[in-house]
């Protein structure tokens, strides 16, 4: 009998629910709540899908995230302290926007630069075609 209660053990462990994951797909009960999380969702990077917001990811990661982002809404956090504590805990990289700094900058320059190379190759183009 006691064997048996040992091999079983890690299966009742693993099947039990965590508390945090009833929210990772079902929606909060409050309309308001439930839209301030969907927006707050959509903003949030999943962090294993890397080109996908938590709110359309399939990762266990971003269900993760959705949790933890329902569960905080629901206790009454306002969206804007969510986002800060999962930056501070993630990184900008979290966030679809990151703010404007010596790491980002590159993200921020490289569509202006190359628009400028763009602009300057199709210049040179036009003009050796001219002569």
């Amino acid at each position: 009998m006691r064997r048996v209660l040992l091999f079983a053990a890690p299966f009742v462990v693993a099947a039990a629910p965590l508390p945090a994951e009833q929210w990772a797909n079902t929606q909060l009960p409050d309309a308001r709540q439930e839209a301030q999380a969907k927006a707050l969702m959509e903003t949030l990077r999943c962090l294993v899908c890397q080109g996908q917001s938590i709110a359309d990811s399939d990762a266990d990661m971003a269900a993760d995230m959705r949790a933890l982002v329902r569960e905080r809404i629901a206790r009454g956090e306002a969206p804007g302290q969510i986002r800060a504590w999962l930056v501070e805990r993630y990184g900008d990289y979290v966030t679809y926007d990151p703010p404007f700094s010596a790491v980002t900058a590159p993200l921020w320059l490289a569509p202006v630069l190359l628009l400028l190379v763009g602009v300057v190759v199709a210049r040179l183009t036009f003009r050796r075609k001219a002569r």
